[in-house]
């Protein structure tokens, strides 16, 4: 079975990057959408990422258009959007389907690993999986669920 690190993805700028470039850190893996009810979450992630980046979090935005259109635009307008709005830095990464027969195999892999109550399902934008340093995939998180309710389990990973 393949392990996070295993994986490449492409950035907003075309790069092929792979996880392995993050090997030690604390990951946070979120779909996104700029035209979501969710979207403010950006400004919660940026703050997450503004005080643990130093301690060794990285956060890793993928946007996915497969929930009411909700991310219409090409990479230039994703990163434009989300640098403006919301004064995003960290790595963001093309537009990806997180679920059904087309599904990135990186996501594949998180909804395998971290089931949630569609079972491998992911039910709407800014679902949110935690990688712990040693690459293993330790907890979702709900749309719902704000980035500043992860804070505990983000420092408790970074310990």
């Amino acid at each position: 079975m393949a392990a996070f690190y295993d994986f490449s993805v492409t950035s907003l700028q075309g790069e092929v990057v792979p996880l392995s470039t993050y090997a030690g850190k604390v990951v946070l893996v979120v779909n996104t959408a700029s035209k979501c009810g969710f979207t403010p979450q950006y400004q919660g992630l940026q703050s997450l990422y503004d005080t643990y980046s130093e301690q060794g979090l990285v956060i890793l935005g993928f946007p996915c258009n497969q929930f009411g259109q909700q991310e219409p635009g090409n990479s230039d307008a994703i990163s434009e959007f989300c640098e403006i709005n919301y004064g995003v830095n960290f790595p963001m990464f093309e537009k990806v389907n997180v679920k059904g027969a087309d599904s990135h195999p990186l996501f594949a892999y998180l909804t395998d690993a971290l089931p949630g109550l569609l079972g491998k399902n992911i039910k709407w934008n800014f679902t949110k999986f935690l990688i712990g340093r040693d690459g293993q995939p330790m907890k979702r998180y709900a749309p719902l669920t704000k980035p500043e309710a992860l804070e505990a389990d983000i420092q408790a990973a970074l310990k």
